[in-house]
């Protein structure tokens, strides 16, 4: 036994991983025969038949160590001569270096980059090292993966497999679960081997692999054992393997028929891993300490790499001319163990001296210049102690990580630098900056530790206070609910003395916590937080956008709308013109729209929301662009241009989907309420009442009741819709959801006879119209005022709506004055004025799809004797279409390419080309220039 040249075991295959694209001229090894295993196979065999027939699939073969989970991915492989392949396999040992396994995929398709979009290519580039650039959105790493193999598998069905998933990067297997979860008609199949199913791969189609079959598992007991073994025996063996197919091979390798029989050896009080990491051991202990010292340094170098094991092995004085270890390694292109489990017993039995040689002997054989990453990790997996040196490498190395997206690689490389350093203060730098890499990776429970870590250190006044601001942002990040207002709050008035900018910035978060949170913050709300920043220090020479923001909220409930409303009117055209930053537009573009709201504008609205979706589209922020097409839903909605805004819930959908962002459906709540379909209306309510209640997020539980009012009103409830009137606009009444509350609680009183209540909802909101002289909030009074005044008061007050909602985009509150008029005239008899007015009301009512009121507008208008037929409300292409299939046939009529659909909705190009073929069918059109036609553009501008 000991060091052997020649082929590998006879009767085994040795899979190289991460060997790149496999066509039908690549060369071929015979396929590797698996024993049994029907069931599963049949599994594989459909998948690849639906792959080769257009269609994508994804599979997860689970099962525990030693069960077959990799022969059966060798199955696949060797069945899939016709397809090209990518593989990758995890390694445990490079968990925290940043996309190790996406190179291995990916090494041999970035040759295409040059054919995917440019933002995607610019990610990826970043990722790989091959450009400088901004650490990129993972999500967008994961579209440029998509669309790459998208690419590939344009010219030939593709089949990615990745081995040993549970031991991928976080970084790969969120970019992989990505992918997973977004191929749809890109002729791909990806197939994942996995021992356990990290949250990544969660909810992904599996098949759970179990031991072999009593039958197939003696036969193949039976070709492990030379001799003779008792029946008695033989079952033994196989109900304490559990039909395990590795511990049936390897746990009687080595044992005499005595030792069988009498179980020596077996199971034992170790569970069944464990037990065939002894048997591997039993091996490698009975070879020679040089080979068992090249095994180690083996198993402790990650990538397979046989020139920097034989580097390593020279500084250790270890002759490594060999093609195999006695079955347990062997020496190809790659270095390959006989099964992972080989290197986890090796490397987990050495003793800590032992290991630490062989890293530092591989710290010395790896170039500094080629790979400094992986240099550092030996060099700490090295260290005796604290070695502020090696500490230094680590927190360069989290440098790198950080600018190609690998947060969490950098927190990994931080926390092992804390434990290196010695020096008090760099130890609580180093554990705030890991902390803070944490937050952005979404590992909070490191993120704790770390700050724990940091909190016992040595803090100055700065340093408590980046701690109260980390804890208060993992609040944030984790939940948007009642808590971080508060958290945010106290970090902000520990900066103002310390670093006033920063202390602004974090009580405008803090104000967007608050508003979030709404009602149900817990101890401290919009009052609280505007209260204490109107109070903080100001930096004098600054002139920044969001400065004015925050200025603008502080105002509106420390001092008055008065006082606020010039203030956000200047911020919020600030954000829409161009003249915030990018960086403020990303952070707080959307509550830019909010300050244009509270101060009527819509064109600011428009501006500002459209202006933060650009922004985050081009820089590829998807959590961003999860709130920022939000709040453009509701800005498209309140114009009546429901296509666009039943197109852009679509991509909220798909951006929510594809980040895991939960933003509550406040676009979808404004179309629903003004759509006026209760089946459609009530359920999306109720829903997000009871998420909003449980995370505390009040502001979106103030939507969904002023959502409920709006449908109740257009059926013509009005009972019913009071209360919810009145719940919603006495829920922060400085808000402008208050504001469009108090609308429909005057509709609904005054319609219910309850003219008192009516009054005191007018006087409010002649309150928060009288600073305004914006059509949109003057016409909204005067439509209000016309319910309560008498006579000609009440004509002029209708009049005066009409004419200035129709100076507007906003169709729908025409629509609205239009009917509230005709319903007047009707009432005094007044019956061809009428029917002008309500037809007016009832067309707009259609044309825009809003069916409560459109109905309405019928009942009253056949109460004038004038016949109406019902007809269906909105454009009837877009009704026959999916709310996805419409989003991709708006775009396409706009211009738009298929890549470009493909990375606006997260989908390749490929599938997009699919949902189009169904698009063209369901309009009965053949190409897209008639989409034009087929599907008017529904935008209106103003009149």
């Amino acid at each position: 036994m000991g060091l052997r040249s020649g082929a590998p075991l006879e009767g085994r295959r040795t899979v190289e991983r991460g060997d790149g694209v496999r066509g039908q001229e690549a060369e071929r090894t015979r396929p590797a025969r698996l024993l049994g295993r029907r069931a599963e196979r049949a599994v594989l065999d459909r998948l690849l038949a639906e792959v080769r027939n257009g269609t994508s699939r994804v599979l997860v073969v689970r099962g525990e160590a030693g069960v077959g989970k990799t022969a059966l991915l060798t199955y696949a492989t060797d069945s899939a001569a016709d397809l090209s392949t990518l593989r990758a396999a995890g390694v445990q040992s490079e968990m925290e270096l940043a996309f190790a396994a996406l190179h291995q995929l990916c090494a041999p398709l970035l040759d295409r980059l040059h054919r995917i979009p440019e933002p995607q290519r610019r990610a990826l580039a970043t990722v790989f090292g091959l450009a400088p650039g901004p650490a990129p959105d993972r999500f967008m790493v994961g579209l440029a993966v998509l669309s790459l193999i998208s690419d590939l598998a344009g010219e030939q069905p593709v089949l990615v497999v990745v081995d040993d998933a549970q031991w991928l990067d976080t970084a790969t297997a969120q970019t992989l679960g990505f992918v997973a979860r977004r191929i749809g008609a890109e002729s791909v199949g990806l197939l994942f081997g996995a021992r356990e199913i990290g949250v990544d791969l969660h909810g992904l189609p599996e098949v759970q692999v179990e031991g072999l079959p009593a039958d197939e598992a003696h036969a193949l007991l039976g070709s492990a054992v030379e001799f003779l073994l008792d029946e008695p025996v033989r079952k033994r063996i196989v109900a304490e393997t559990g039909g395990n197919p590795l511990a049936l091979l390897e746990l009687p390798r080595g044992l005499t028929a005595t030792q069988l029989a009498a179980g020596f050896g077996l199971l034992g009080g170790q569970g069944l891993p464990g037990r065939i990491e002894q048997s591997f051991l039993r091996q490698a202990d009975a070879l020679p300490a040089p080979t068992r010292q090249l095994l180690l340094v083996a198993a402790a170098e990650p990538i397979g790499d046989p020139v920097l094991v034989r580097r390593a092995a020279d500084q250790l004085g270890i002759d490594a001319a060999f093609a195999e270890i006695d079955g347990l390694l062997s020496l190809g292109e790659r270095v390959t163990f006989r099964h992972p489990l080989v290197r986890s017993a090796l490397y987990g039995s050495a003793s800590e001296t032992d290991r630490r040689a062989v890293h530092l002997a591989l710290a010395g054989a790896t170039d500094s210049a080629a790979d400094p990453d992986r240099r550092a990790w030996h060099l700490a997996a090295a260290a005796i102690g604290p070695d502020e040196d090696v500490a230094l490498e680590l927190e360069r190395s989290a440098d790198r990580a950080q600018a190609r997206g690998g947060f969490a690689a950098a927190a990994a490389f931080l926390q092992r630098a804390v434990a290196l350093t010695r020096d008090p203060v760099r130890r609580t730098e180093r554990a705030l900056a890991g902390a803070h890499a944490s937050l952005q990776a979404g590992a909070f429970e490191t993120a704790w530790a770390l700050l724990a870590t940091a909190e016992a250190g040595k803090l100055d006044d700065l340093g408590r206070a980046r701690i109260d601001l980390l804890r208060a942002e993992a609040a944030y990040a984790q939940q948007r609910g009642r808590d971080a207002p508060g958290l945010l709050l106290r970090a902000a008035k520990t900066l103002e003395t310390l670093d006033v900018q920063l202390a602004r910035d974090t009580y405008l978060d803090a104000w967007s916590a608050a508003l979030f949170a709404g009602q149900l913050a817990a101890g401290t709300g919009l009052r609280e937080v505007s209260l204490a920043a109107e109070a903080a220090p100001r930096s004098g020479s600054s002139t920044r956008s969001s400065d004015l923001l925050l200025d603008g909220f502080a105002l509106l409930f420390a001092e008055g709308r008065s006082r606020a409303v010039p203030l956000l009117k200047q911020a919020a055209t600030a954000f829409g013109e161009q003249k915030a930053s990018t960086e403020e537009v990303l952070r707080w573009g959307w509550m830019a729209t909010a300050a244009a709201a509270t101060a009527w504008d819509f064109e600011a609205c428009r501006s500002t929301a459209t202006r933060q979706v650009e922004v985050a589209r081009g820089a590829g922020a998807l959590a961003v662009l999860a709130v920022g097409v939000n709040v453009l839903g509701q800005v498209v909605a309140l114009a009546g241009d429901f296509a666009e805004a039943t197109s852009l819930r679509a991509e909220a959908d798909a951006v929510r989907e594809a980040t895991g962002t939960h933003v509550l459906p406040y676009g979808g709540l404004v179309l629903a309420a003004l759509r006026g379909r209760p089946d459609e209306a009530f359920p999306l309510i109720d829903e997000t009442i009871a998420s909003a209640t449980a995370e505390g997020q009040g502001t979106a539980a103030q939507y969904a009741r002023w959502a409920r009012s709006v449908v109740l009103n257009g059926l013509g409830r009005h009972d019913e819709a009071l209360p919810w009137a009145i719940s919603a606009s006495e829920d922060t009444p400085e808000l402008f959801v208050s504001s469009w509350a108090l609308s429909e609680q005057i509709e609904a009183a005054a319609r219910s006879g309850r003219q008192r209540e009516a009054a005191a909802a007018l006087e409010q909101l002649q309150a928060k119209t009288l600073d305004t002289d914006e059509r949109w909030g003057r016409g909204i009074e005067a439509r209000a005022r016309g319910l309560l005044d008498d006579g000609a008061t009440a004509e002029g007050a209708y009049l005066e709506a009409i004419e200035q909602l129709t100076g507007t985009r906003l169709r729908p509150d025409l629509g609205r004055a239009h009917l509230l008029y005709g319903e007047w005239l009707r009432r005094r008899t007044r019956r061809g004025e009428a029917r002008a007015e309500l037809r007016n009301a009832y067309d707009l009512f259609t044309s825009i799809g809003m069916a409560a009121f459109a109905e309405r507008a019928r009942r009253e208008l056949q109460a004038t004797g004038e016949t109406v037929r019902r007809r269906a409300s909105g454009p009837a292409a877009g009704s026959r279409l999916t709310p996805q299939e419409l989003q991709i046939a708006s775009l396409v009529r706009d211009g738009l390419s298929n890549p470009e659909v493909g990375a606006r909705l997260f989908l390749s190009p490929r599938t997009v080309e699919w949902h189009l073929r169904k698009i063209f069918d369901k309009l009965s059109i053949s190409s897209r220039r008639q989409l034009r036609e087929a599907l008017p553009e529904t935008g209106h501008e103003a009149t």
